[in-house]
């Protein structure tokens, strides 16, 4: 029994030694991604056609006040009173215009980073698989230190996996 206690405890460093170990960088690996421009260049756009609203009711609303402040001092005090409601009003749903607009974009972009992120990920694991690995470390992660030598990068093979060059 003590040799075979022995023996055990004597192959469990080598055992330990053979893990493999990689790192990947996954941000390298997104940006390189076909998908990942398509998903920001729509993203962009998005982001431009909302800027684009808001400065137009900005605009009608500059509009307004300007208006407003030109004849506040000739009109009847029931219509000043109902221009003046108007404003805030729009000033309102100009605010609120803005959060849903953050919002929806938001929502778009982690819509569309999900599933490239999901394909990353799913490279990796295969990789991990297919190799051997017991660890597969995301250098863009804020793991402070990952050894380079004594790990294999495997950001290339996950490229590869996913078609990129």
């Amino acid at each position: 029994m003590k040799k075979v206690l022995f023996m055990i405890l004597m192959l469990a460093p080598i055992a330990a030694m053979a893990q493999k170990f990689g790192h990947v960088n996954s941000q390298e690996v997104i940006q390189a991604m076909p998908e990942y421009t398509k998903a920001k260049t729509e993203i962009d756009a998005l982001q431009q056609q909302y800027e684009a609203d808001l400065k137009g009711m900005q605009e009608e609303f500059t509009k307004k006040v300007k208006d407003y402040e030109a004849n506040a001092n000739t009109l009847p005090d029931n219509i000043k009173q109902r221009r003046e409601t108007e404003l805030q009003e729009m000033q309102q749903k100009i605010q609120q215009s803005y959060q849903d607009n953050q919002q929806a974009l938001a929502r778009a972009s982690q819509e569309k980073m999900q599933a490239i992120t999901t394909k990353v990920v799913d490279a990796i694991k295969a990789i991990g698989q297919a190799g051997g690995y017991v660890y597969i470390m995301d250098m863009t992660g804020g793991i402070p230190y990952i050894s380079t030598t004594l790990s294999t990068d495997v950001t290339a093979q996950v490229k590869a996996k996913l078609g990129i060059k």
